[in-house]
């Protein structure tokens, strides 16, 4: 019988092949897969890394009975953490920016986590950093951890090498603590250098939960440039218009992160005659009800 935990990964790969009809390019030999990372135990694609970190820092002897974990959060890492620190009996604080959806702080609460809110991201991370330096408390650190990306090496980027039976030729991801991306881009590229690393970000002026442009004191430390071979900036408006497309067209309902990374991956495949271009479903819509992306 499995655990919760033996349900982290292996997520279902899609066509989205309703978003890419083009009847006046017949000639066209693309597919657009979505790889639906709300199919994890916990919701979204966060589980692999909460589960690798927190499993990583207790081989490691880091997180001794006893000790409480901290992590600044803008959501979903947060639930995943919630939810597998209580599968180990470890408490957890999170501090999240206080316009984060209410749906993720019950989520988070529903798991036994103390949430802490603060003004912005920036800010919980800063609170987050002296809770730790006051005593008590260990930080997993998810913008430097390297057990962060890891979890995509090693469990990511083999399940769409495979699932592709490597036919992929584009990988897209929204850019946050830059985890997915290195992960995913460091396996793949191992297995075929001409796959093509695509990242989403933000347009200036756009608020696009799970997407950010980080000010360079906050860029996270396992983020390499080289890693990515190129950036499509995303406004929050075709963010939020390809979210809806998604669950409108395709019956995928998810967060409004994705929908900026399936248009930025349908920028691309304007440009292409042939290729298999997959992207990250981060996550769940339903934890964005009440934030007004589908009303």
């Amino acid at each position: 019988m499995a655990s919760l935990l033996d349900l982290v990964g292996n997520t279902p790969l899609v066509e989205l092949n309703r978003l890419t009809a083009t009847p006046a390019r017949p000639h066209r030999h693309v597919r657009l897969l979505g790889k639906l990372e709300g199919h994890n135990p916990g919701g979204s694609v966060k589980d692999r890394a909460a589960y690798s970190m927190i499993k990583g820092a207790i081989d490691r002897g880091e997180l001794k009975p006893g000790t409480r974990l901290i992590e600044a959060t803008s959501g979903n890492t947060g639930i995943a953490l919630a939810m597998i620190a209580r599968l180990f009996d470890v408490e957890i604080e999170l501090a999240m920016p206080k316009n984060s959806t209410r749906e993720r702080v019950l989520t988070m609460e529903a798991f036994g986590a103390t949430v802490t809110l603060t003004e912005t991201i920036e800010s919980a991370r800063d609170y987050a950093e002296e809770q730790v330096q006051k005593g008590g408390f260990l930080m997993l650190n998810q913008f430097a951890n390297p057990d962060n990306y890891l979890a995509h090496y090693r469990t990511t980027g083999p399940e769409i090498w495979r699932d592709t039976n490597g036919e992929v030729t584009h990988f897209v991801s929204s850019m946050g603590t830059t985890g997915t991306i290195m992960g995913t881009s460091r396996y793949l590229k191992e297995q075929n250098p001409a796959i093509q690393i695509v990242g989403c970000q933000p347009t200036d002026g756009s608020s696009i939960p799970g997407i950010r442009k980080w000010p360079v004191e906050y860029l996270p430390q396992i983020f390499e440039p080289q890693r990515v071979d190129r950036i499509i900036e995303v406004s929050e408006a075709d963010a939020v218009a390809t979210t809806r497309r998604l669950a409108q067209e395709e019956g995928v309902f998810a967060g409004m992160s994705s929908g900026g990374a399936v248009w930025a991956a349908l920028q691309l495949l304007e440009e292409l005659d042939h290729g298999t271009v997959v992207c990250i479903i981060c996550d769940r819509g339903d934890r964005y009800l009440s934030s007004g992306l589908f009303g």
